[in-house]
C-alpha cells in the first residue's frame, strides 16, 4: 500500500464482475480496502483470493440483492460499488443482436444492486462502444435519478500508466458531491520499458523460473512470416508467397492489423484474450520470432510481474489465462480511478 494512503478515509470497495483482480488489485494499491470480488467463473477464485486476500464469491450477480451486499461491507466505512460487467454483449456483432442477449442484463443488474443498497459510491469500466447506445444513457440517468453525481468519458489507458493503447470506457459516480475522472499523465511507458528486460524465450517454450512467462510453438510457415515481419508492419510487407489465402480477398485486405509485430518504442496494441497467438493481432515479440508470452501480455496490462494467476503446479492453459489476462481492467488504470475517488472522499469528507 502507498504510504500516502495511511491518512485518507477508510473506503471499503465491492467488486463486481470481478474476473482476474486487475480492478482490484489497482484499487487496492490506491488505498481502497477491498471486501469482496463476485464473478460466475471459478477460474477467477485463484487470482483473486491469491493476489488481493479477500473473499470471493462465485455466483451470479443476478442472484444479489442489496442485503448481501451490505453484509459484505460491514459497517464504518465509505462504500464503494465497482464493477467491469462482461464487454462481450457489447461488441459489433452482438449490439445488432441484443433483444436476444441475456447478457445485456449485466449493467441493468449492476443498477439495481446500486438502487437496492446505495453505496456512497459507484465505478464501472467498459468498452468504448457501450456510450453509443440508448442502454448506457438509461443506466446514467437511472444512477442521477438516485442521487448521484456522474462522471464519464472514453479514457486512453496508455494515458494512465498502461503500456498499451487502450480505450475504456469509465465512470464515477458518487452521494457526496462531484466527483471528477482521474487526470492522465504527461507520458505513456513504451513496450522496451514494460517487457525488454525479460529473458529470451524461443516459440513453444517457457522460462524455467516463471512458467506464465510462455509462448506458444509456431508451425514452419508461421515462423517464415513472422521472420518476414517488421515492428508495426502487417502481412503486407512478406512476399506473396507467404500471404494466407483469406488475405488474398477482397475483404480478407481491410484486416491489415494480423501477422505483425510490437514496436519497442510504442505502446502495445490492445490486449486481447488470444494474445498469445501470432495471428491474432499485431502480437509478435519486436525481436524474438514468437508471439509474447502469458507474462509478457500480463505486463502490458499492467499487472506486476509476479501475479499469480494459475496455481503453478497446474498444467499451464493458455486459452483459460489469456481470457483472465485479456479481459481484466488494467491494474495501473484502476490505481488512477481508486486515487480519484479518495481524493474526492478526502475533499467531501465533511458531508459524511
Amino acid at each position: 500500500m502507498d504510504s500516502f494512503s495511511c491518512s485518507r478515509p477508510a473506503v471499503r470497495a465491492i467488486d463486481l464482475f470481478c474476473g482476474a483482480a486487475g480492478l482490484s488489485l489497482g484499487l487496492q494499491r490506491s488505498g481502497i480496502e477491498i471486501v469482496a470480488g463476485v464473478d460466475v467463473d471459478p477460474a477467477c477464485r485463484f487470482p483473486f483470493e491469491t493476489n488481493i486476500g479477500a473473499r470471493f464469491f462465485e455466483e451470479d450477480v443476478a442472484d444479489l440483492d442489496g442485503e448481501k451486499i451490505a453484509s459484505m461491507f460491514g459497517d464504518g466505512s465509505v462504500r464503494l460499488l465497482a464493477g467491469c460487467a462482461p464487454c462481450q454483449p457489447f461488441s459489433g456483432y452482438t449490439t445488432k443482436r441484443r433483444d436476444i442477449d441475456g447478457r445485456w442484463q449485466l449493467l441493468l443488474e449492476f443498477a439495481r444492486l446500486v438502487e437496492e443498497s446505495r453505496p456512497e459510491l459507484v465505478t464501472l469500466e467498459n468498452v468504448p462502444r457501450l456510450a453509443q447506445l440508448p442502454l448506457w444513457h438509461d443506466f446514467v440517468g437511472r444512477l442521477r435519478n438516485l442521487g448521484y453525481s456522474v462522471s464519464w468519458d472514453v479514457l486512453d489507458a496508455s494515458r494512465y500508466g498502461v503500456p498499451q493503447a487502450r480505450r475504456r470506457l469509465v465512470l464515477l459516480g458518487s452521494r457526496l458531491g462531484e466527483i471528477a475522472l482521474p487526470k492522465p499523465l504527461e507520458r505513456t511507458i513504451n513496450v522496451r520499458e514494460a517487457i525488454g528486460k525479460l529473458p529470451d524465450v524461443d516459440a513453444g517454450a517457457s522460462h524455467e523460473r516463471d512458467p506464465l512467462h510462455s509462448s506458444r510453438a509456431l508451425t514452419p510457415a508461421n515462423l517464415a512470416r513472422i521472420r518476414a515481419s517488421k515492428p508495426s508492419g502487417t502481412w503486407r510487407d512478406w512476399p506473396d508467397e507467404m500471404r494466407v489465402k483469406c488475405h488474398t480477398t477482397s475483404r480478407g485486405r481491410t484486416y491489415p492489423s494480423v501477422y505483425g509485430r510490437m514496436a519497442w518504442e510504442k505502446p502495445s496494441p490492445t490486449i486481447t484474450t488470444q494474445f498469445y497467438g501470432f495471428g491474432n493481432g499485431r502480437f509478435g515479440h519486436p525481436e524474438q520470432d514468437r508471439a509474447i508470452t502469458l507474462r509478457e501480455g500480463a505486463i502490458l496490462q499492467s499487472f506486476p510481474e509476479g501475479f499469480e494467476f494459475a496455481p503453478q503446479n497446474r498444467k499451464l492453459n493458455f486459452r483459460e489465462i489469456g481470457r483472465l489476462i485479456g479481459n481484466a481492467v488494467p491494474p495501473a488504470l484502476a490505481q488512477a480511478i481508486g486515487q480519484a475517488i479518495l481524493s474526492h472522499v478526502e475533499e467531501t469528507r465533511g458531508a459524511l
